[in-house]
């Protein structure tokens, strides 16, 4: 069994930035790839950032140049670093991780970006 706790979510002004982290615990060891997705009410959850154990990270073009994930293996940790968010980025932020076959998901993070 695999465990995702997110953490970092929150009110934020636009143009501000905010760090999501998103810790495994478990079966860390078979984790391959690990990612960011988001939420918009009432619609589907969308892929917004993925990275590889390798570190080979890829961006929906929605946050390209705006967002970076990145991963520490040896704490089995990914974080989401946002900057410039704008009020089109509130949602609920989910990260997720690859084992196997199976997608495993956080309980989710809400990110408001209002002034």
């Amino acid at each position: 069994q695999l465990q995702l706790l997110e953490s970092g979510g929150g009110l934020v002004q636009p143009g501000g930035s905010l760090r999501l982290s998103c810790a495994a615990s478990g079966s860390v060891v078979s984790i391959s790839g690990m990612g960011w997705s988001r939420q918009f009410p009432g619609r589907e959850r969308e892929s917004i950032a993925a990275i590889t154990k390798g570190g080979t990270a890829t961006y929906a073009d929605s946050v390209k140049g705006r967002f970076t994930i990145s991963r520490d293996n040896a704490k089995n940790t990914v974080y989401l670093q946002m900057n410039n968010l704008k009020p089109e980025d509130t949602a609920v932020y989910y990260c997720n991780a690859l084992v196997g076959i199976s997608m495993n998901w956080g309980q989710g993070t809400q990110v408001t970006v209002s002034s």
